[in-house]
């Protein structure tokens, strides 16, 4: 689909809840809109896809009170604006649109949480990502690099970018709209997503990506959708096995899961982001455990974490019990840097290459 055609339809998407309201007040009913609910118990595990997505709890919100008639007509007042910024090819990020609706009196957002709410509603209602509603994050995506040939529009035109050859010792940086990305090829046998920038720079300085033929990709914490993105993408297009590198405890378990079953925040649009195939390397409780890595204690709120990732569906393995398990009995967490403590090429020369030759990854 070219430009204009997706512009013309996703307009005709957006403007179809409007007239859906119109529709409904013309027979004398209230406006209103139906919505999956977001909770964890609406959360259910789609085989044909493998990602978790919203199930079939749905919630009614009518104008029937003041507070569902705020939410609706705030949700016209954004509509609105995203039209006028569709039709005159502008662009904002969601934080300014947050500013924006200062001036619009009682639909005014109280907070930015609010309205990221309210176009992530519109996003399921349209089934359209808010990057086609020109709307776009404060954070950029992270980095990529490795042996990847990528095709970027430019204000010059189209561009060839080797993300080994062709950039700095932080790679190349993904951007928001990875839409408008094009894979062309790629001499890689692995990707490598990577939660700290620390670690993705002793890669990168070890030469891990040119030894194994690896994509690194820095996942900066929990990563952006564009970095979801991307990873989704290189598992599909080139068929390349994903696998994630993060620190051993709770939090950067969910960013784990995050990649590879999605979230319950994005949930509907899980079939684009989540990437099932990825596989979750370490630092694992086993790891800090066989290795004696420098730990601290866990905190209580990391043993609440772990407890109620035991009930989290896409923790539901045999796997993850034992480790969760485990890792409640040593009561330690450990950073991914941790292994540092045996020299700085031990991750790199002794750690990932087992670990990933366990996995079946790495054939030596």
């Amino acid at each position: 689909m070219d430009k204009e055609a997706r512009k013309k339809e996703t307009l005709n998407k957006l403007l179809g809840i409007p007239r859906q309201w119109y529709s409904q007040m013309t027979r004398g009913d209230l406006p209103s809109i139906t919505m999956p609910t977001r909770t964890k118990k609406n959360i259910e595990y789609d085989e044909d896809t493998e990602v978790w997505k919203y199930g079939d709890r749905e919630r009614l919100r009518e104008a029937g009170s003041e507070k569902s008639a705020l939410h609706i007509l705030k949700m016209a007042y954004v509509i609105w604006f995203i039209r006028h910024q569709i039709v005159e090819n502008r662009s904002s990020t969601l934080r300014e649109l947050y500013y924006i609706s200062e001036g619009w009196k009682r639909a005014k957002f109280g907070a930015q949480n609010d309205s990221n709410l309210l176009i992530e509603d519109l996003e399921i209602l349209t089934d359209v990502q808010r990057e086609q509603f020109n709307l776009r994050p404060e954070e950029d995506g992270a980095s990529i690099f490795g042996p990847l040939k990528i095709r970027e529009e430019t204000r010059r035109g189209p561009k060839e970018i080797h993300c080994g050859n062709d950039v700095g010792e932080t790679g190349y940086q993904i951007p928001t709209n990875v839409e408008k990305l094009e894979l062309v090829d790629h001499d890689a046998k692995m990707v490598i997503a990577i939660e700290t920038g620390g670690m993705y720079a002793r890669l990168i300085e070890n030469g891990f990506d040119e030894k194994y033929d690896a994509i690194l990709v820095h996942l900066k914490g929990q990563p952006a959708r564009s970095t979801r993105r991307v990873l989704n993408r290189l598992a599909k297009e080139f068929e390349l096995p994903v696998t994630v590198f993060t620190d051993g405890d709770p939090w950067s378990y969910r960013i784990y899961a995050s990649v590879a079953y999605g979230s319950i925040k994005s949930a509907h649009i899980s079939e684009i982001l989540a990437t099932p195939s990825a596989r979750f390397i370490g630092v694992q409780p086993t790891d800090i455990r066989d290795y004696d890595l420098p730990s601290d204690k866990l905190t209580d709120q990391d043993i609440s974490a772990l407890r109620a990732e035991l009930t989290d569906p896409r923790f539901a393995t045999d796997y993850w019990r034992e480790q969760i398990d485990l890792q409640l009995s040593l009561n330690l967490k450990s950073e991914q840097q941790a292994f540092a403590a045996r020299g700085l090429d031990f991750v790199t020369d002794e750690y990932l290459p087992a670990r990933l030759s366990e996995m079946g990854v790495l054939k030596r």
